[in-house]
């Protein structure tokens, strides 16, 4: 590789890097702030809690053949895409309870997995049925 190529790819690295760290701050407030709503809002309308650790993992930092610096943003990310599949399923429950409604069939939108056994969209009846 010349060596422009390779500061170049350093810098998209570094600058990659930076970004990442940025986001941290923002989501540890929204970790705590969802955790918050999970254990009150869930109990109060008696929806099953999520095991968070069924989600969350962070053990790659343990392999002895990473650097320090490896081991940090294999826990990062460990935690933030953990994080992200965790606070999917607490919405997912959330909107299971609160509105299990389709959405408006569109060629570009991917259905969740959970709002399969939703009510049709436009399905009036059967929302009076099951909501009244």
């Amino acid at each position: 590789m010349d060596r422009k190529l390779h500061k170049k790819k350093v810098l998209q690295h570094v600058l990659s890097a930076i970004l990442l760290v940025m986001l941290a701050p923002f989501i540890f407030a929204l970790d705590i702030m969802v955790e918050i709503y999970h254990r009150i809002g869930f109990r109060l309308c008696n929806i099953p809690l999520v095991k968070r650790r069924a989600y969350i993992r962070i053990d790659r930092h343990k392999l002895q053949y990473l650097n320090w610096f490896d081991k940090l943003a294999c826990a990062y990310c460990g935690y933030a895409n953990g994080f992200a599949r965790y606070i999917t399923e607490i919405g997912a429950r959330t909107e299971n309870y609160w509105c299990a409604i389709k959405h408006k069939k569109n060629h570009e939108f991917h259905e969740q997995p959970h709002q399969k056994k939703f009510l049709e969209y436009g399905d009036e009846k059967s929302y009076q049925k099951k909501y009244n």
